[in-house]
């Protein structure tokens, strides 16, 4: 039976055929998929290209072949046509795409006795609120509820809070709540607020919650807000640089949110991962040139990078307070749509996001020549990095999980937020 949803009022949405989804995303298909789309017998004549396969194969297994859509030359799918539309949607209906592509930006999430509802900010225009309101969108996303969210969900456990620290729904939903009511205070910049929740986190990932429950829950959750609102400096030039070891780290974090991994740049096969490896090792240094990622960006110093670029736009404020309230309202940062990540691991790995984003737009900046970041350097530096957020198979592996470990341990998220947000 379909669960009640919980929208994310702050946010719209509609498409423009901007094409970008489908020319960044690998769209793994179900047989039903594949069958119908087979049965649609498509031709030259529709436009699709005749040289290029329909479907790819996935897996090395043959009991269990699994497909993707197959991409033109450019890394584009298939479908795609040159105005930026779906030729399967243009010819027989939205009903008939693949339902990874017509979920695709939503995110649905269990939470108990409802669903939790968030976007990818990979969409343009998610990340510039262009479009409908998503609290009007309720039947729309009532129907694909119905699709994406199995049977049973109302029995998904929560996301732990901290490894072996496990609430009930409720108390988990007070949590996220107290988050998003930090990051929602009017009258303090993105940097001020998201130090405040990181410093919450933190306090959280120190607690036992054996005893804090129900309503001392909450009083616990305002005192932990009071601290972590008087823990933050008013002064954020007073707080630390960070580590030598925490830049080495941020760096090549920075360089797997900005690198491109469509169908195009994967199969360069190996000279691709040559080059790939190449560009970690130079960004490990982080001395010279700033190596080349994909076509957004051009070759600056390093040193460039680390200056000042002044306060930021109030309009890119804006945008990454939304990105991380719906985030956080959507529970989309923890539990088992991210890889299991308890919600302090999960939010600390958020909030990475955010200097990632300044690093990246820092980098866009620059390769145009100016030392100050404009509204349009963030939001393209956003759409970057949150297509790879929670979705990237690099990202979900050990080795990431434990670069934002060591980072946390180091304090060096904080350091970094207030480093690259000045």
């Amino acid at each position: 039976m379909p669960l009640p949803l919980q929208l994310p009022t702050i946010q719209n949405w509609s498409c423009h055929s901007c094409g970008g989804c489908c020319r960044q995303h690998s769209v793994e298909i179900t047989p039903e998929e594949r069958a119908r789309i087979t049965s649609q017998n498509w031709t030259a004549d529709d436009g699709v290209p005749s040289h290029r396969p329909l479907f790819v194969r996935l897996g090395l297994f043959p009991w269990s072949p699994r497909y993707r859509l197959g991409n033109q030359a450019d890394g584009a799918c298939v479908f795609l046509d040159e105005r930026g539309m779906c030729r399967i949607h243009g010819k027989f209906g939205e009903a008939a795409k693949p339902l990874a592509c017509r979920i695709y930006p939503y995110a649905f999430h269990p939470a108990g006795g409802k669903i939790t509802i968030s976007l990818r900010f990979s969409c343009p225009s998610v990340v510039a609120n262009r479009g409908k309101p998503i609290v009007e969108q309720k039947q729309e996303l009532k129907l694909l509820e119905g699709l994406v969210v199995p049977e049973g969900a109302e029995r998904t456990r929560p996301p732990e809070v901290a490894p072996g620290q496990r609430l009930d729904w409720p108390d988990t939903l007070k949590i996220s709540g107290a988050l998003d009511e930090l990051l929602a205070e009017e009258g303090a910049p993105i940097v001020v607020k998201l130090l405040r929740a990181l410093r919450l986190v933190d306090l959280l990932g120190q607690s036992r919650f054996e005893k804090i429950r129900g309503p001392r829950l909450s009083e616990f959750l305002q005192i932990v807000g009071l601290a972590a609102r008087a823990d933050v400096p008013a002064d954020l030039a007073t707080i630390p640089e960070p580590s030598r070891t925490g830049r080495t780290q941020f760096r090549l974090l920075a360089a797997q949110y900005a690198r491109q991994d469509n169908f195009a740049e994967q199969a360069k096969g190996l000279r691709n991962r040559w080059r790939l490896l190449w560009a970690a090792m130079r960004f490990a240094r982080g001395k010279g040139l700033v190596p080349r990622l994909q076509e957004p960006f051009v070759e600056v110093p390093f040193a460039d990078l680390e200056p000042s670029f002044g306060p930021l736009p109030a309009d890119a404020d804006e945008i990454l307070t939304r990105y991380l309230r719906v985030k956080v309202q959507g529970l989309h940062f923890c539990g088992r749509t991210q890889s299991g990540e308890p919600m302090v691991e999960g939010f600390q790995s958020l909030a990475l996001v955010v200097p990632v984003v300044f690093w990246i737009a820092r980098w866009l900046a620059a390769g145009s020549g100016r030392k100050r970041l404009a509204t349009e350097d963030v939001a393209r530096a956003l759409a970057i990095a949150d297509h790879h957020h929670g979705y990237s198979g690099a990202f979900r592996r050990p080795g990431f999980r434990g670069r934002v470990r060591l980072l946390a341990r180091l304090d060096d998220i904080s350091k970094l937020t207030a480093w690259y947000g000045r």
